[in-house]
């Protein structure tokens, strides 16, 4: 049992390191005004090492896959010659998607739900 809650522990820290190392690169594209492709490198390798500090879990569930890859995403335009604004562009439209594909099963639309109209 000991051996369990040893593994749920690393997986929740890993979880929550990516999930503040992505944080951390989404705020600085969404607040500075004119942000370079330098920084956005130098932005991505100091929010990295908190990461890369921590060993890599096996994740099961597909929003924390999804959001893995999106982690994976914004290393590899850290390595390539694109543009920042292409950059800023493709990765804030992947947050997106991530965010619509987590919020479609915890919301439902109360004009598809039979017990909306109960009552009145």
């Amino acid at each position: 049992m000991n051996d369990s809650r040893l593994e749920s522990s690393k997986r929740l820290r890993y979880i929550r390191l990516l999930g503040r190392f992505i944080n951390g690169i989404f705020s600085f594209l969404v607040k500075s005004e004119e942000p370079s492709k330098e920084q956005y490198d130098q932005k991505v390798d100091m929010n990295y090492r908190f990461l890369e500090k921590n060993e890599a879990v096996k994740l099961y569930k597909d929003e924390y896959m999804a959001l893995e890859a999106l982690g994976q995403k914004i290393l590899d335009y850290r390595n390539s010659d694109e543009e920042i604004e292409t950059i800023k562009e493709e990765l804030l439209h992947a947050q997106n998607q991530l965010e619509k594909r987590v919020n479609a099963r915890r919301y439902k639309k109360s004009k598809h739900d039979n017990h909306a109209t109960d009552g009145w």
